[in-house]
């Protein structure tokens, strides 16, 4: 009986830890904006801006968010915003080559009372990559919000970003923020780091332009500790029984 208990409770254990975790969407706030995540991502500090990612090395290269604050100037109002979001970006893009992007719209909305201008670009950012861009001012500050998903996982993380844009959150806190300073552009000031592009999505972008229409080789997959031992554990059970049967 005490050997069927311990071949029971490996076997249950097993089998809880080959399931994968289920994660939970947490809350990201800084000094001037707050939102909910997606499940296992997470947000870290790059010079002046936040760059927020996937913590799921494989999902890693599939979309970033940055989010920027500058002091607000002459050029940071609603409008100038709209009007520079309607018309295509003219840049030179992480490949080092230029580029123009596809706007595919750009508007005015209201999220959780705060007037934002909310637009949509294809390739304004990365190559192959939507960017959806949200641009508010509050109080002395402007405050840019970049949501970059590859093209091909676009469907993939539509309905993650939607939430992330509907509890969507700006303020003001009292005393210093890490913003960049009121002269220039609050979107040519705001962009996706070098060292970020390099390490994360730019091999991605390269791998995709070369081969869009090719189906990437598969991997080696190799089955995890916990589900082998799982199927030991009930081998090991079936033998057990087996030989209990073979006594009796």
């Amino acid at each position: 009986m005490t050997q069927r208990i311990v071949l029971i409770q490996v076997i249950f254990f097993a089998i809880a830890f080959s399931f994968p975790k289920i994660g939970l969407a947490g809350k990201f706030a800084n000094q001037f904006t707050e939102f909910e995540l997606p499940p296992q991502w997470q947000c870290n500090l790059e010079g002046a801006e936040w760059i927020c990612q996937s913590t799921n090395e494989s999902k890693k290269k599939d979309a970033v968010i940055v989010l920027a604050a500058k002091l607000k100037g002459d050029q940071d109002s609603l409008d100038q915003y709209l009007a520079y979001l309607k018309a295509s970006k003219n840049y030179i893009n992480v490949l080092g080559k230029p580029a123009k992007s596809d706007p595919k719209y750009a508007k005015t909305v209201n999220i959780n009372s705060q007037a934002w201008v909310d637009a949509l670009h294809m390739e304004s950012e990365i190559p192959g990559f939507y960017t959806r861009y949200l641009a508010t001012v509050k109080q002395d500050i402007g405050v840019l919000i970049t949501y970059s998903i590859h093209k091909t996982k676009y469907q993939q993380y539509l309905q993650d970003f939607d939430n992330m844009v509907k509890t969507l959150k700006v303020f003001r806190k009292t005393g210093g923020i890490n913003a960049a300073p009121s002269n220039g552009n609050l979107f040519q000031n705001t962009q996706i780091p070098v060292n970020i592009a390099n390490d994360t999505i730019f091999p991605t972008t390269q791998i995709q332009g070369a081969a869009d229409n090719k189906p990437a080789r598969p991997a080696d997959q190799k089955l995890p500790w916990p589900i082998l031992l799982g199927g030991a554990a009930v081998i090991g059970f079936i033998v057990w029984k087996k030989r209990k049967n073979n006594l009796n």
